[in-house]
């Protein structure tokens, strides 16, 4: 995990992180308004949300503009990143709680919903299910959980990346340098597919795990917080 969190305690990176993230997550924002109408679905009114993976503040400030009525504890354990969060959702700081940290520093709650976004394919399989398991233990039970990352949609993760990486070079279509990109992000990250996906939320004690969105190697889920 600490490699793999280089990029958020690299200043030049983290500056950059805000403007450059939106151009290589397809529907980036789109994605933001899906999680929120998804968590509302179990959380209709005044509620408190997990973020975790919350540095940065993106999906924080989309979700705080669209629902006033929410407040929002997240965890990130980049303190660059989280820093980056606070000016980030500054018009809500006083409903935005940011700890620095992983989701083991987390408030117990329980929690109205929780979102994992663009934050579990750098962990590995034991420690994703154990993430996993304690964001459910930090729910209500029914409430929503909403994850979305990079996958290995049919085996081949290189391929999908490639697109991926292709999709977020604004400058020109490389497939050379796609495919470079995309071999050096295949080394360094855990892909699952999404069947591994979903038997891991499963494992962990979420129901009816859902797809929901799909833009070539990003997949999201949303999934329901079973019984304690």
């Amino acid at each position: 995990m600490t490699g793999n969190l280089a990029p958020f305690l690299d200043p030049a990176s983290v500056a950059a992180y805000a403007g450059e993230t939106p151009k290589k997550v397809p529907g980036l924002s789109d994605l933001h308004r899906m999680t929120e109408l998804l968590l509302a679905e179990r959380a209709p009114g005044a509620a408190h949300m997990l973020v975790v993976g919350a540095g940065g503040g993106l999906e924080v400030r989309a979700m705080a503009q669209a629902r006033p009525g929410w407040r929002f504890t997240g965890v990130d354990p980049s303190p660059a990143m989280l820093d980056l969060a606070r000016r980030i959702v500054a018009p809500h700081a006083d409903r935005v709680e940011l700890i620095a940290g992983t989701v083991d520093q987390a408030p117990l709650g329980p929690f109205d919903g929780a979102t994992c976004l663009l934050t579990l394919h750098f962990l590995d399989g034991g420690e994703r299910v154990r993430t996993l398991r304690e964001i459910r233990r930090r729910l209500k039970p029914g409430r929503a959980l909403v994850v979305a990352h990079h996958t290995a949609p049919d085996g081949d993760p290189e391929r999908w990346l490639a697109r991926s990486a292709a999709f977020a070079d604004h400058a020109g279509s490389d497939p050379a340098k796609a495919a470079g990109s995309a071999k050096a992000m295949a080394a360094r990250l855990p892909l699952l597919s999404p069947a591994e996906e979903g038997a891991m939320l499963r494992e962990a004690g979420f129901e009816e795990p859902a797809l929901f969105y799909a833009a070539f190697s990003f997949r999201g889920w949303v999934a329901t917080a079973g019984q304690s």
